[in-house]
């Protein structure tokens, strides 16, 4: 029998069977299908609890899926079904790629896949697998979000499940943490469907402590100042591309909304790169034109600016103008979008892709993302950012200095439908958890909006509208545990229950006496 047709449960000792009957026929198609399909079922209910459709609770039931489809299978079969799952997951959740490259979206779902199904060959067959699942999939997405190319940190776990009840322990561990009590409540599931009570309890029990720990936990604390922000979205057609764009329209629909700001408010908002001009912009007619809507508005004014830089570079940054009008601070976007701002390996595939690729690549900024405005210390993450905690991270606590509010102007016009911008709203809820601070996100044709440190959204924006938005936001201080740690805890103990899951059923079978049946 191969190990795709293992049977589900080997059962206790003695257990009678095909195998154990000596049965040698190979089994119909349907029965040979039924695990592989249950594999890439799980990954569809995985991909189906993201944004967009935000079905937060079927997570847990595409983890118990796929273990149940893991459930007697050899590493080779592991590795097939758990590259199954992640297909199922990724492929829908990151069609966004498609329009942006390609050959990149496939590149990406098939290699991804495989580092998932890389992490979940190495569990065991027995049901110790359980100890290790977690783990895995904690490995699988640190990975996945890291490498190559500085990473891909969307349709993670956590992404769905800040909308569900496993929000808070961002503060604890981040996003890592989050998907670690996801696949646990999914390994409790699995457990219970074959009345596995122990192990079920342990793994439940496991989740609320967690919980409990995240619902004490340091969250950060209010100042006793609070500021007036405003968001200002241009509107405009969603799905469209620079090249398809003219450049000025886009800063006028912005300049134009601005005039809904209310005059004296603290911190006015503008999204990524709705500035784009050829040179450095004080240079430029629109550095201006941005002046002196800083002194009329009486504002602190942090505008999104793309600025040529030679014919082969550009600079992405935030610019800061006070209410004199006077440029005070910037900060250029260090994290850039692989083959969106930059084309890496550019000299061994230009010849392949020729005109398919950008033009040009965005020059990585190398200086803190925390910066001292009149209206308060801010910390800024650039769009693509904000998907990565280490950014907002960075942004609060990076370098001693401690970000009272956190910004993310953003740019998604590009992209069909709604899917990334989406996804980015939970990323945004993500870090405003993490670091407990509020976050005011901006983009020119939606989602803007507001969110609390408890990961709240207000005012949001829909898609393709002209819309200003003010709040009161409260200044906070203070440090998270996962501003003080970042994720590193949980990638250890991630490393250690995967080890745990291999060793245990060696250990024990040592201290087993002579003769005396094995478990699990």
């Amino acid at each position: 029998m191969s190990e795709d047709t293992a049977p589900a449960d080997a059962g206790p000792p003695g257990a009678t069977g095909a195998a154990a009957e000596g049965t040698s026929a190979r089994p119909p198609l349907a029965v040979r299908a039924r695990r592989p399909l249950m594999a890439l079922g799980a990954g569809l209910l995985l991909a189906l609890s993201l944004p967009p459709w935000g079905w937060w609770p079927l997570a847990v039931v595409g983890i118990a899926l796929l273990d149940r489809a893991l459930d007697g299978a050899g590493p080779g079969a592991r590795f097939r079904r758990a590259w199954l799952t992640g297909f199922g997951l990724l492929a829908p959740s990151t069609s966004w790629m498609f329009s942006f490259t390609p050959p990149g979206y496939v590149i990406e779902v098939v290699a991804f896949s495989a580092f998932l199904g890389a992490f979940v060959a190495l569990l065991p067959s027995s049901r110790w697998r359980w100890v290790g699942l977690p783990g895995a999939w904690v490995l699988f997405e640190g990975l996945k979000g890291r490498w190559p190319f500085g990473g891909v940190p969307l349709s993670e776990l956590a992404v769905g499940q800040v909308a569900g009840p496993l929000a808070g322990p961002a503060r604890l561990g981040g996003v890592l943490l989050i998907g670690l009590l996801t696949v646990t409540l999914g390994v409790a599931l699995s457990a219970a469907t074959v009345r596995a009570w122990r192990p079920a309890a342990v793994a439940l029990a496991a989740v609320v402590v967690v919980a409990g720990l995240a619902a004490v936990a340091p969250r950060g604390a209010e100042t006793g100042e609070s500021i007036t922000v405003a968001y200002v979205q241009g509107g405009g057609e969603q799905g469209t591309v620079d090249a398809e764009t003219d450049d000025r329209e886009v800063f006028e629909a912005h300049l134009d909304a601005s005039a809904a700001v209310p005059v004296g408010t603290d911190l006015t908002l503008w999204p990524e790169n709705v500035v784009n001009v050829d040179g450095p912009l004080a240079d430029e007619r629109e550095g201006e034109e941005l002046a002196e809507l800083a002194r009329r508005l009486d504002t602190t004014l942090i505008v999104g600016a793309v600025e040529g830089d030679g014919p082969d570079a550009f600079r992405n940054s935030s610019i800061v103008y006070d209410s004199d009008g006077t440029v005070v601070g910037r900060y250029e976007k260090v994290r850039r979008v692989p083959f969106g701002e930059y084309v890496p390996l550019r000299g061994l595939l230009a010849p392949l892709a020729g005109d398919a690729l950008p033009s040009k690549d965005a020059v990585p900024g190398t200086e803190t993302n925390t910066l001292d405005t009149p209206a308060g210390r801010v910390g800024i993450v650039i769009s693509w950012e904000v998907f990565f905690g280490d950014r907002g991270r960075d942004a609060i606590s990076g370098r001693g200095e401690v970000g009272e509010l956190l910004l993310n102007p953003t740019n998604g016009s590009s992209y069909p439908g709604t899917l990334v911008q989406t996804q980015q709203v939970n990323a945004s809820r993500l870090r405003a958890i993490e670091t407990g601070r509020w976050e005011v996100q901006a983009a020119p044709t939606g989602f803007s909006a507001f969110v609390s440190p408890e990961g709240d959204v207000f005012q949001r924006s829909a898609v393709s509208e002209r819309r200003v938005e003010t709040r009161d936001v409260p200044l906070r201080d203070g440090r998270t545990l996962y501003l003080r740690w970042g994720e590193w805890p949980t990638l250890l103990l991630a490393v250690a229950l995967l080890a745990a899951s291999r060793a245990a059923p060696a250990l024990l079978a040592r201290r087993r006496p002579a003769g005396a049946p094995a478990t699990g």
